[in-house]
Formats: structure tokens, sequence, C-alpha cells
């Protein structure tokens, strides 16, 4: 192209010196042109090449050059073609030029114009740059995966290399693409890791018929890996992406890290939490629902931090709604559970050996777990939360009234079931027995001082009336057959007398201890204590009577048809009392209680559920 402009240039010479000195002008854009057109197809030959060695950093510096080299060939090309214009201009005007010039000065502007589009054509699809922004992607791609091990870390010459290459792209329109990329490799990365702990739990359907005790296992597999899941996988996607995009904005890498997110699977952690509020209501349920809020508060801090922009907003609603369900279904077993204890006031009977009933001894063990120190101050919580939701307000006795309306429950089915028991020494027994086992259960206790010092006293108190109720309805009549009165005033019938009150004790305290060895005291030192009160009732009576008159049957015939028990033998039945069948009390119901305590405190299965508190 310079050697047509220069014949053309002499062939103009012998006209006149303006025109060789516009050939001469034109002259150095057009050998700049050429010389810049040499180094683009040099820079395009090592761009079709590839990264030579994987090194994506002098690639990316081809790249930027080959992108300067066009942007320089384009420039000069424009002010080249003006020049050219103009020679053609004047050949044109000149009568005297050759066509043949004329032709290829036409020639040389077409290859300019060429020349100048070239920047255009290069970066279509399929064109020299497209290609090598391709490339670059696929390396962008395979540098994320081959360090997306959990072995491998992001570096800083890492995160270098792939800030250098987004810049690179961003600068060409193709920063979505990285998006993309990184979101792909990195969600593929944390499903795999997710997958590795065994979620195949969170596929299972549940439904309202369906006993949260079915699904124990899975709850607590449930909480360790939302745990894991939080604080060791999304924490490191959520520092990875921020390393890698927060140069470009935070939107840019809180974005990818919400897509990553729930590519990753981890909506199924959440989702699995929303169907386990779903089954069916009991006891259990309510512990299930505390452990549930408690590893759900304990990740608070990080639920914030990780999911508290505006790109986790899908996130954030299965959270609330979650909480929610917890929250709500929590509060509504909590707060039913005085009623469905009212509700076996008329359902079942008292024990027949006057003992405590399973009902008892279930409901304030059970209501002892949630005031344990894991559990309370959840409850206390979940309770304050669901009161500020519906009233605004939050009322700090919430707790304290609520297990206080269920004790209440407790003791007005006491009083009733009493009601329908015939014999009135084991009606008062039946009530003596368990207030007993309240104020014992209660005192020094979390329950008991949640409860207050009024409670326990009115306990303390009921349990004295009624014992000495108990006492003066049975063994209490005991003392006053061996009365003293008539032995002096008729001293020659004396001996008889004594005899037959000796006949007449004898038979009383038969019948009594025949029918009361049937009746149970489970805790032992609440039975020593009942047993304690009955010995302090007779013995000291009857070892009276056997010291002042037990002389007058000794000598006689058969002495021990009369005074048939020693003092120490009395005391000793006496104090046996209440553990006949103690021993087949404990395994069918002491030992269920154990294991349904033990499982409640393991919050595993158990056999306490409201639904079917009756058995």
């Amino acid at each position: 192209m310079v050697d047509l402009l220069i014949n053309n240039g002499q062939a103009l010479s012998c006209q006149g010196v303006p025109e060789r000195e516009q050939v001469d002008r034109a002259f150095g854009p057009v050998a700049a042109v050429l010389k810049i057109h040499d180094s683009v197809c040099g820079l395009e030959m090592s761009l079709m090449a590839g990264p030579i060695g994987g090194d994506i950093l002098r690639y990316l510096s081809v790249v930027k050059q080959f992108e300067e080299a066009l942007m320089f060939q384009s420039d000069n090309c424009e002010l080249a073609g003006k020049w050219i214009e103009d020679i053609a201009k004047l050949l044109d005007e000149n009568v005297m030029g050759d066509d043949k010039y004329i032709l290829n000065v036409k020639k040389s502007l077409s290859i300019l114009s060429e020349l100048k589009e070239m920047k255009a054509h290069v970066t279509l699809k399929g064109g020299v740059l497209s290609n090598a922004f391709n490339t670059i992607e696929l390396e962008f791609r395979e540098l994320i995966k081959e360090n997306s091990s959990s072995s491998n870390k992001f570096t800083e010459l890492l995160v270098h290399k792939l800030q250098t290459v987004i810049e690179r792209l961003k600068a060409n329109d193709r920063v979505e693409n990285c998006k993309t990329i990184f979101v792909d490799v990195r969600s593929s990365n944390t499903r795999a890791a997710l997958q590795a702990l065994d979620l195949s739990y969170l596929e299972e359907e549940i439904s309202e018929s369906d006993s949260i005790q079915k699904f124990e296992d899975h709850t607590v597999q449930w909480g360790k890996h939302m745990e894991f899941a939080v604080k060791h996988i999304l924490q490191h996607e959520y520092e990875v992406c921020k390393s890698v995009f927060d140069k470009f904005g935070s939107e840019v890498s809180l974005g990818c890290f919400a897509k990553i997110t729930v590519q990753s699977g981890f909506l199924a952690l959440l989702e699995f939490g929303n169907r386990i509020t779903e089954a069916k209501k009991d006891a259990i349920k309510l512990l299930k629902l505390l452990d549930i809020f408690a590893i759900l508060h304990n990740l608070r801090a990080d639920f914030n931090m990780l999911f508290g922009s505006k790109s986790c907003i899908e996130i954030q609603n299965l959270t609330r709604e979650l909480i929610k369900r917890v929250v709500d279904g929590a509060c509504e077993i909590f707060k039913e559970l005085s009623h469905q204890v009212e509700a076996q006031r008329f359902n079942m009977m008292p024990p027949l050996d006057g003992s405590v009933p399973r009902l008892v001894t279930f409901v304030t063990n059970y209501c002892a777990i949630l005031l344990e120190d894991n559990h309370r101050l959840i409850l206390s919580q979940v309770l304050s939360i669901h009161q500020i939701w519906n009233t605004k307000k939050s009322h700090n006795g919430i707790l304290r009234e609520e297990f206080r309306n269920i004790l209440n429950s407790l003791e007005v089915n006491l009083e009733t079931w009493s009601k329908t028991i015939e014999d009135v020494s084991l009606s008062y027994f039946f009530l003596m027995n368990n207030y007993m086992y309240l104020y014992e259960f209660l005192q020094g206790t979390v329950f008991g001082d949640l409860m207050g010092e009024k409670l326990l006293t009115e306990h303390k108190s009921k349990m004295q009336n009624y014992a000495q109720a108990y006492l003066k309805h049975s063994w209490g009549k005991l003392p006053s057959i061996l009365s003293e009165n008539e032995l002096v005033l008729f001293s020659t019938n004396t001996q008889e007398l004594v005899k037959q009150r000796f006949r007449g004790f004898n038979d009383a305290f038969e019948e009594l201890y025949k029918k009361q060895s049937q009746w149970v005291v489970m805790d032992n030192v609440m039975r020593e204590k009942a047993c304690q009160l009955i010995v302090h009732t007779v013995v000291p009576s009857y070892r009276c009577y056997v010291h002042n008159y037990g002389y007058m049957v000794e000598n006689g015939s058969s002495p021990s048809k009369y005074v048939k028990y020693s003092v120490s033998s009395l005391e000793a039945m006496l104090s046996s009392l209440f553990q006949l069948n103690v021993t087949k009390f404990s395994r069918s119901n002491s030992s269920k209680s154990n294991h349904l305590i033990g499982k409640l405190r393991n919050a595993v299965a158990n056999q306490f559920r409201v639904a079917t508190i009756t058995t």
C-alpha cells in the first residue's frame, strides 16, 4: 500500500510540489498502520495459541496488548484514511492522473477501511478476541475447580488471578459470566460437602398423624448438620465470595453467596425443620421444638451475618417461617398441658393401692425437665416472643403462671379422685401420699423455687392435715382399744378385761395391717415417714399397756393368744407397711417412669404423650 502511494506521488511530482507533499504526509500514518498491524498479527497468533503452561496472567496481558493494539490501529487507520481520501480527490481532479494510480489509491483506502473495522470483527462471536475471552472463562472455571477441594484454600495469589480475570472480562461486559461460572463451581462443591453429611432423611414426609418420636434420630442429626453447614460450610463460602468479589461491590459478592447457598441444597435443611413442626402435638414434641429453637437461637448471629442481605430474601423467609412455627407450636403445646391434665379428671380412677398416680409422677417430672437449665431459658424466650407477637408486650410471670395452672389441675384431680374412694381411710391415705409426694418433689428444686414458699407451705399443711385424718380414721383407733378404763373399778374382772382388750387390739391391728399392706408409698423416704407416723400413733400406747398389764396373761394358758406381738415386732411390722408390692410396682410403673424420664432428659423417644396421658 505504501508503494502504491509513493508511485502515485512520483507521478504527481511532475505536476507540482503541493501534490507530492500530500503524498508524503499520507505516508507517515499509513506506515504506522502497517507497523501496528504487524504487531496485531503477532499478538493474534499468541492469543490463538492459548495460555502457555496455564499462565493466565501472562495471557491476560497479551489480551490487553491486543486490545490496545487494535485500538491504536483503528485510530491510525482513521487518520491515514483522511489523507488517502484527499489524495484520491486530488488525483480525480488532476487531468494528468493515471487511472491505474487512482485505482491503487482507492484500493489502499479500502484496505484501511477494512483494518479499521478489524476491531469490531475480532470481538464478534467466533472472532479472535471473542474466542480469547472464551478461553479465559474456561481457565477461570478451571482455576476455581482446582482450588475447590477441602484441602485447597483461596490464597492471595489465587484471588489476585481471579480478580484480574474478572476485571478483564468486566471491561468486555462479561462479568455475569464470571459470576455464573463461580456460582456453578462453588455451589457444586458446597452441595457435595452437604451430601457427605448423609442428608437422605430430609426427603422423608411428615404428617400430622406422625409422632415426632418416629423422627427422633433425624431431628438430632438435623441439629448437628444445621450447625455444621452454617458454621463451617457456608461460612467458608461466604468468606470466599467476599475475598473474590467484594472488590466489585458487596452486592456482587452477597449475590453470589446467596445463589451458592440456594443451589447447594441448604434450603432443604430449613424445609425439614418446617416439616417437623407439622408432627402430632405431644409432650416430647414440645421438647424437640425447644431444641430446634435453641439451635436456631445459637445460630442467630451467623444467620444475620450470612443471610442478612436482600439477596438472601428466600432464606430469610424460610427461616422466619420456621421460627414462627416453632414458637407457635411450642406455646400451643405448653399452654394446653394444664387442660390436658384437667381432661383426665373424669377419665381415670385413682390407684386401688392409694399410691401416686402415674399422671402425677409423669407431669411433675416432665415439668421439672422443662425447668432444667437447658430448657427453662429457651421456654421463657419462646413464651416471651409469642406474647410480644400477639399482645405487643411481655409478661415476666407467664412461666410461673402456666406451671401453677398445671399444678392446680393436678391438685383438683387429686381431690376429685379421692371422693371416688369408698374407704375413708384409703381416701385420706391417698391424699396424704400425693401431697407428701408433691411437697418432697418440689422442696429445694427449681420447680419449687418457681412456685414459691407459699405453695410449699400449703402442700405441707395439706399433707399434715390429711395425715392426721388418715390416722384418726384408721390406726388412731387402736390406742383407744387398750383403754385402762374400768380396770381399776372392777378389779375382779381386770384379767379378763385385759385379755379381751388384747384380743380386740390384735383383731383390729391384723385387719388394718392386712388391708393396708396392699397400699403403696413408692418413694422409700416417704414410705419411712408414713410408717413412722403410724408407729408413733400405735407403739407408745401398746408398749405402755404391755408393760402395765402384760404380766396378767403371761402366767396363764396360751399367753401368745393375747400378747401376740412384742413391742419390737409390732414396730417392725408397722415399719414394713406400704411395700408389699413395691418390687412388682417398680417393675411395672417405677421402671417405666424412670425409663420415661431418662428418655425425656436425653430428648429421645418416650412413652408420655399428652394425647395418651391416661395410660
